[in-house]
């Protein structure tokens, strides 16, 4: 008696917490829910995170996300304005903010990237249909741009492209942007961005677009070429003026220096003239025969020249 008990009261529990599994249900921070009854939606989505209950079997909890999602469009070959085909793919971020309406509307994820499809492609062609090739691939005129220090101040040097732009390409993606946020949110969907992921050019378009851009960059080097022989002559310029003044300083200090030397010399051949007149007189024509007559010097002299003064001299 007491085994059959024991499996009643196993089955007892087994079909209470089947009944409980049915009744309770949460709702994570990241999710909002949907309550079903055959299928029918009942009541508003519960995006609160917490514990709840419903009528189990009858009535059945739907799960959506709270958080953003991601849409990857298929690239489309769109002409611009200036008639060039472009192959352009597009990515879009968005988020459920009526899981309700959400549902009643387009059912799941899976349907809400086929409205998708039809919103952004749709956005995307009006726009680019509108506008210049080089409007989309270009977010300003400036095609090279650089930081050129100058002391403590930084000066931005930059070049203009030869096409000017009026809108530039992420006021397009703004403005597909906002096209697609008016029609978005009738699906409980509420775009949060858009952006042009790539743009790729049939052969005939990427031609003149190298073309282009060769020519901007060559007439940006040749700038850059010319600024540079500029600089290079300041440079050389200055290095020629400061080496003039430091060798006009190292002259006149020499000069200085030797003026000062020979005035010391001077000085000091003075004060030993004046200590023994007679002894000086006597080295410096020593010096004089030691400058003028060698082994091979002949020489006629009268005898009273004074050039022999000091061989005719007798104590």
């Amino acid at each position: 008696m007491k085994p059959v008990i024991n499996i009643l009261i196993g089955i007892f529990v087994l079909i209470m917490v089947f009944f409980l599994s049915g009744t309770i249900y949460t709702v994570d921070e990241t999710q909002q829910v949907v309550i079903t009854q055959f299928g029918e939606p009942i009541g508003e989505s519960i995006t609160e995170a917490g514990l709840y209950f419903k009528v189990p079997f009858i009535r059945q909890a739907n799960y959506f996300e709270k958080r953003l999602l991601q849409w990857d469009g298929n690239p489309n070959q769109i002409p611009t304005k200036d008639k060039r085909y472009i192959w352009v793919d597009t990515t879009a971020r968005w988020k459920i903010v009526d899981a309700l309406k959400f549902m009643q509307s387009v059912t799941n994820e899976v349907g809400a990237h086929a409205r998708l499809d039809d919103i952004v492609d749709s956005a995307t062609r009006d726009y680019i249909t509108g506008q210049n090739l080089v409007e989309i691939v270009r977010n300003s005129n400036r095609i090279v741009e650089s930081r050129v220090s100058d002391g403590e101040d930084e000066v931005k040097a930059s070049d203009e492209a030869l096409e000017t732009i009026m809108v530039g390409r992420d006021a397009i993606t703004r403005g597909i942007l906002k096209q697609a946020s008016v029609i978005a949110p009738q699906y409980g969907i509420e775009m949060v961005d858009v952006r042009i992921k790539r743009i790729s050019y049939v052969k005939e378009v990427r031609d003149k677009v190298y073309e282009r851009m060769i020519s901007e960059r060559k007439r940006a080097a040749e700038r850059y070429r010319s600024e540079g022989q500029g600089k290079k002559r300041e440079i050389e310029g200055q290095m020629g003026k400061e080496l003039k003044e430091i060798q006009s300083m190292a002259y006149k200090t020499a000069e200085e220096l030797k003026g000062k030397s020979d005035a010391e010399a001077i000085d000091i051949y003075a004060d030993a003239y004046n200590m023994d007149p007679e002894f000086y007189s006597f080295v410096k024509t020593l010096d004089t025969y030691r400058n003028t007559i060698n082994d091979e010097t002949t020489i006629i002299l009268s005898p009273d020249s004074e050039y022999l003064e000091y061989f005719n001299t007798t104590k």
